[in-house]
């Protein structure tokens, strides 16, 4: 299991546990699991997907970043899809 926060500058949109994120990254789409390696990216424009869909925001910039199946999200906007 993962642990995820999606934070915005307003507010944090998303705190819990999902199997799976998928994030826009600035050069194309990143997928993450349990057990993946420590990374940061920046991210791009488009949808975080959490669960498989389960969940959906819009993201424009910032940052991902994972650390011990522990995934944090920190975008310059968002909002629900």
């Amino acid at each position: 299991m993962l642990k995820v926060s999606v934070i915005s500058p307003e507010a944090v949109l998303y705190e819990g546990d999902t199997d799976s994120v998928v994030a826009p990254a600035f050069d194309g789409e990143v997928g993450i699991l349990t057990g993946h390696a420590p990374m940061m990216t920046l991210l791009g424009k488009g949808v975080l997907r959490l669960g498989g869909g389960s969940q959906r925001f819009s993201v424009e910039g910032g940052f991902l970043q994972v650390v011990d199946n522990t995934v944090r999200v920190v975008t310059e906007k968002a909002s629900a899809a």
